[in-house]
């Protein structure tokens, strides 16, 4: 047996036969660039003591990685089907595995920011190449199946990051969030070159660069808007990010129309089923972003749970997702990917209308339902639309098929978080404004408190320890009036404090109720044009989408 794998499939006589071990190297591949984003979230806290980071540089930790992955998938894409798909991945596990090293050895906020940012390259090149070398190494007849693998792994990465991180922040530092990183890329790159069959376009023209840069341009620039906005204000930043996002789109779709080589099909879009699962992709991780975004902070803040107790309550999210993603490989093909993409999305809505019962006395146990409910909405609608997405491209563009996907899942996640955030933050500061006012604080500490959930609970902490520091005063002093009058006041102080908790945790899980509502309205609005869009089983409305001819699209996928 060759130690290198060198055949590519389209000279094999029959379907590639470790075509399973293939699909396993590149979900590993997806499990760690979803992973780098979660497990960030919990690492957040302790990386914000250590290097002393500004809430604008927490922020700018957590997006930097955002940006150039969402902005770079589509241009790399195209080059990964000219050049090579498993070039590109094994390239982007590289750069991804060198900015991890580079993260866990900086010691400032800019050098973790950039550290971050070379990782969101590495994670542009390897994301739209695990779905076009899955879609290139299976036959036509298993892609569904094995898209339905890829999908459930996406939505366990969701709930193992936080797990993973939790584990090593017990007896580690948040270094080692970004150093697990560095084994996984290294067992993926031996796999993907013993196991993952080379593979690039047969047919494929001059690279569109003048179109690929446009998309780099108003993808970044939209999500650097998304980002800016709602976090730091609608100032000059934000307003000329959004004049160059919609400027560089306009450009983007007349130079695509104009191209006869277009870097993207514009025209796709006109197709019903194609649109409809953008549509459905961007709109469910902006539900799932959005979710997972406020359900982490509630379990740490406002119940308590360190970051491993945190990640062992999201695995039934993860469990529902595999039991969600066997379902639709099973309904899907018997029913139509309309009734269960609808289904899932419905699902959602439902998941997040339940977390508007929320409340200051509710427990684990009130998460659990609306949890179980959207893992199985995940895999029951995504699964689906990620498969009409990659067989809406013919083989010469299946890299760039996968990265439309996954720049709408970005989008989508990106809009989440910036849209459902604000509302919470919102939502939060008022309810706590109203649920303190009996608590006598000064100005400058419920404004502080204001600012966040961590915040206000770093208030409560700071008047109680100023309680046991009067309390320990009275027990020493030798005079019993002065004893007398500190003791009153640390009691004073202590009944403020405990007031002071109980007023965030309620002001928060109001803000999770709220936020809820709206991503159930926003969710359930989505849903109503999704089922509209999508044609029903052996529907034919699909003019346009450019998907003719391609049933498949892997018979031709040429060697590197």
């Amino acid at each position: 047996m060759r130690l290198v794998m060198n055949e590519p499939v389209d000279t094999m006589d029959r379907p590639y036969a470790r075509r399973w071990w293939a699909l396993l190297v590149l979900c590993l591949s997806l499990l760690i660039i979803v992973m780098a984003n979660t497990a960030l979230t919990v690492a957040a806290p302790d990386m914000t003591q250590d290097l002393g980071l500004s809430s604008a540089d927490l922020q700018w930790v957590i997006d930097g990685y955002t940006v150039p992955y969402a902005a770079l998938m589509l241009l790399l894409g195209a080059i990964g089907d000219k050049y090579s798909r498993r070039g590109a991945l094994l390239l982007g596990l590289v750069v991804f595995g060198g900015g991890a090293v580079a993260g866990s050895l900086v010691d400032s906020s800019a050098g973790v920011i950039a550290a971050r940012a070379v990782m969101g390259v590495g994670a542009a090149m390897i994301m739209p190449a695990t779905l076009s070398l899955l879609a290139a190494t299976f036959p036509r007849a298993e892609r569904a199946k094995a898209i339905v693998l890829w999908t459930a792994t996406a939505g366990l990465a969701i709930a193992a990051g936080p797990l993973v991180a939790g584990a090593l922040l017990r007896d580690h530092g948040w270094a080692s969030t970004f150093l697990i990183n560095v084994p996984v890329a290294v067992v993926a790159i031996v796999g993907a070159l013993v196991l993952v069959p080379p593979s690039r376009a047969e047919r494929h023209g001059r690279i569109d660069y003048v179109g690929g840069v446009l998309s780099v341009v108003w993808v970044g620039a939209l999500v650097y808007m998304i980002i800016e906005g709602p976090h730091f204000g609608w100032g000059v930043k934000a307003v000329t990010a959004a004049v160059v996002a919609g400027a560089a789109l306009v450009a983007f779709v007349l130079w695509e129309l104009r191209h006869p080589r277009p870097v993207l099909d514009v025209r796709r879009f006109a197709g019903r089923r194609f649109a409809g699962s953008n549509l459905a992709v961007a709109l469910f991780f902006l539900a799932v972003f959005g979710a997972f975004y406020f359900l982490t902070q509630d379990l740490q803040f406002v119940l308590g749970y360190d970051a491993w107790e945190t990640g062992v309550r999201m695995l039934p999210l993860a469990g529902a997702v595999f039991v969600g993603s066997a379902l639709t490989g099973y309904l899907t093909p018997r029913l139509g990917m309309r009734v269960t993409v609808t289904a899932g999305m419905v699902g959602g809505t439902v998941a997040l209308a339940l977390l508007t019962r929320i409340d200051a006395g509710s427990a684990y146990g009130d998460f659990v339902p609306p949890l179980v409910i959207l893992g199985l909405a995940i895999g029951l609608a995504l699964s689906p639309c990620t498969d009409a997405i990659m067989g809406a491209f013919p083989e010469s563009e299946l890299g760039v098929g996968g990265a439309v996907n996954d720049t709408s899942l970005e989008l989508g996640g990106s809009l989440g978080i910036a849209i459902l955030g604000s509302v919470l933050a919102g939502s939060y500061s008022s309810h706590l404004a109203d649920a303190a006012g009996g608590t006598k604080l000064p100005a400058n500490a419920l404004s502080t408190a204001q600012d966040s959930v961590g915040a206000g609970y770093a208030v409560a902490q700071r008047i109680g320890e100023q309680a046991q520091q009067l309390a320990e005063k009275a027990r020493g002093a030798g005079d019993p009036q002065q004893a007398a009058q500190w003791k009153a006041q640390a009691g004073q102080l202590g009944d403020g404090a405990r007031e002071m908790a109980d007023a965030v945790g309620a002001a928060f899980s109001d803000a999770v109720a709220h936020t809820s509502v709206v991503g159930a309205v926003v969710l359930g609005v989505g849903t109503v044009v999704v089922g509209v869009l999508l044609p029903g089983r052996g529907a034919r409305g699909d003019e346009g989408s450019g998907n003719a001819g391609n049933d498949g699209g892997v018979g031709g996928v040429g060697g590197e």
